[in-house]
């Protein structure tokens, strides 16, 4: 009787050692796995800032004074174009990279190297030949870049007094030229080596140069001086 006493407890503490080393349910450990290994949801992007205002404010001003009717027929800006060009770069190609992850900081997009469409031997030129860096933005890259251009790069700019109404091409399109790239606050001042120009054209759907003038002065485009009637305008009564 005692030996069978013995072997019953035996029995019992071996079952308890089962049941301690028996795996956790596999569904659960799954569900825990999973839940730990997904990537928090992204935040939901905020639309551009000017585009809404654009919308909202500015486009039934326009139409009032332009005296347009079809909401499709009035003037908005279609994209952007930036283009740092440089000579520097036919003998030091390296310039390039720094130029281009200058440009990518600025605009938030990841500009493609420009090059010579032709040789040229009086500038040492080469077709094919890097000569410089560029990126295109469309819809809320575009609106974000021209917004902080205007409200926080420009007025920056030493001694400024606005920029010139006469950089339109006869179709509505305006082309600025700026001799620092470093008045964008993106940029850390340290890490520049050499202080780039650089050329931003934009490109509207207005039919003329007064529209373009009119729509890039409601987006706050700092013009000199008042501007008289151009060539275009709808006639006063």
């Amino acid at each position: 009787m005692a030996d069978e006493r013995k072997t019953g407890k035996a029995g019992e503490k071996a079952g308890k050692t089962r049941r301690d080393r028996a795996p956790r349910d596999g569904t659960a450990d799954a569900a825990e796995t999973a839940a730990a290994a997904a990537p928090e949801a992204p935040e939901p992007k905020l639309p551009a800032r000017l585009r809404l205002k654009y919308q909202s404010e500015i486009l039934p001003g326009l139409m009032r004074e332009l005296k347009i009717t079809n909401t499709m027929r009035a003037p908005r800006l279609e994209k952007i174009v930036i283009n740092m060009a440089l000579g520097e770069a036919r003998e030091n190609v390296k310039i390039l990279d720094a130029a281009a992850e200058e440009l990518r900081q600025i605009v938030g997009q990841k500009p493609v190297v420009t090059r010579a469409r032709k040789a040229i031997s009086n500038f040492k030129l080469r077709e094919g030949m890097p000569i410089g860096v560029m990126v295109t933005l469309r819809r809320d890259r575009m609106w974000e870049f021209f917004d902080r251009m205007v409200n926080i790069a420009l007025p920056r700019v030493r001694d400024f007094r606005g920029v010139s109404e006469k950089a339109f091409d006869g179709r509505g399109n305006y082309s600025l030229g700026l001799r620092e790239h470093t008045i964008f606050p993106e940029l850390n001042l340290d890490k520049v080596e050499k202080v780039k120009g650089m050329t931003v054209s934009i490109k509207t759907t207005a039919a003329s140069d007064f529209e373009g003038l009119t729509l890039l002065r409601a987006l706050g485009m700092p013009f000199r001086g008042a501007s008289g009637e151009r060539e275009g305008a709808p006639p006063t009564e």
